[in-house]
């Protein structure tokens, strides 16, 4: 009987002195503002007020920033993944999975109302400002394409989704259509990420100039000569690595630069916003004092802002871009409806287009981009990935 009491008095103390011990932890250890695993910005202190008592705010962020600052987070995580795989023998954990040494995202069910409200979107854009203009649209693939169904995985049915918008596009428009799906595999794709690697999308690049009639004006062709140098950043961390919690190896970006990506500038909403008497306006592409960038922003590696070295790519998500490149074989301009995808794709049609607008409907409003574009002859591009094609709604 006393050997009982014996050992719960032991329990009891082990309790004790651990929770101490990370209390302790808690006050003393320095405190991390990102998580670059997880590649996003962890919860800061709440600060404790009457009102943030009254509305139970104060609780609800307290515990987000326990969450986030618990010690040995990274490693608890970790071990939840293995228990997930190996002992539960789940094939997912936190909807990712890794095989054939790539991680990737759960895409499914097709959200068929979703695909016809994107339809809507684009044809909506084309009467509105560009309805005598050439169109094209082109989707990309997400890594489930080639690794979910054959994995036994759940899987959407892509040649539908895409016949799908054909159809809805087709009831009030003529865009030309650019099947570029054929030309990915896997093996475009990095390990950790959701993004294709632009030194293995030439082909892409090639096909979709091709259509628009300018393919003639890019002096790269597949399997020959680029003319193009390559670049490395090592330790790439992907956006799926800090999600699936598991041990894998960095993946390595590759960017591709020649005398055209070395002239071109970037002009972007954001860094040309004015403040103080003129806040709200901004310093257009020609005007002075405008702020242009090279197209490869190699000072998102060590700004401590950009949590993704993607963004070395025209300066990763923006809501509107201009890409101004005075060494095109032409003086065609394209403006492109886009996502995170294109940063990559954009420098590889510099060669052929003197001006590339970029515009990124999740972060501007539809009703706003007339007040900065000028769409009057320029040729026109929608190149959406799956994921936006399957939750439309995140466009504005």
């Amino acid at each position: 009987m006393r050997r009982g009491k014996w050992e719960i008095g032991i329990a009891v103390c082990s309790f004790v002195v651990g929770l101490v011990s990370m209390t302790v932890m808690l006050a003393v250890d320095p405190r991390e503002s990102v998580s670059r695993s997880e590649r996003r910005r962890l919860a800061e202190k709440p600060e404790l007020t009457w009102e943030s008592l009254a509305d139970k705010s104060f609780m609800d962020d307290t515990e987000k920033y326990l969450l986030d600052h618990f010690p040995f987070r990274d490693g608890l995580r970790r071990i939840k993944a293995y228990f997930a795989y190996d002992v539960l023998r789940q094939k997912e954990n936190n909807d990712i999975y890794v095989v054939q040494d790539h991680a990737a995202k759960l895409e499914y069910p097709l959200n068929e109302s979703s695909v016809r409200r994107l339809a809507a979107k684009l044809t909506g854009l084309w009467q509105q400002y560009f309805p005598e203009q050439d169109v094209w649209y082109a989707v990309v693939p997400d890594k489930n394409y080639f690794l979910a169904g054959q994995n036994g995985y759940p899987s959407i049915d892509y040649e539908h989704m895409i016949r799908l918008l054909s159809q809805e596009l087709a009831k009030n428009a003529e865009f030309g259509y650019i099947d570029i799906v054929s030309d990915l595999s896997i093996e475009d794709y990095y390990n950790t990420d959701t993004h294709w690697r632009q030194e293995r999308i030439l082909d892409v690049a090639h096909h979709i100039a091709d259509a628009m009639g300018v393919g003639g004006s890019l002096n790269f062709s597949k399997g020959e000569d680029t003319g193009f140098v390559e670049h490395e950043i090592r330790d790439f961390y992907g956006v799926y690595y800090g999600q699936a919690a598991l041990p894998m190896a960095p993946d390595t970006i590759v960017y591709l630069t020649d005398e055209v990506t070395d002239t071109a500038v970037v002009w972007s909403l954001e860094e040309n916003m004015l403040s103080g008497q003129d806040a709200g306006k901004a310093r257009l592409p020609g005007e002075a004092g405008a702020v242009l960038k090279p197209v490869y922003q190699l000072d998102k590696l060590d700004d401590g802002k950009s949590l993704d070295k993607y963004d070395v790519f025209a300066g990763g998500a923006s809501s509107l871009q201009v890409i101004m490149s005075p060494d095109a074989v032409t003086d065609r301009r394209l403006i492109i409806f886009r996502d995170s995808y294109t940063s990559s794709l954009v420098p590889l049609l510099l060669g052929a287009y003197r001006e590339i607008t970029l515009v990124d409907l999740r972060y501007i409003d539809s009703a706003r981009i007339g007040e900065y574009v000028d769409f009057a002859g320029a040729d026109i591009l929608f190149l959406y990935n799956t994921v936006i094609v399957n939750h439309a709604e995140m466009l504005k």
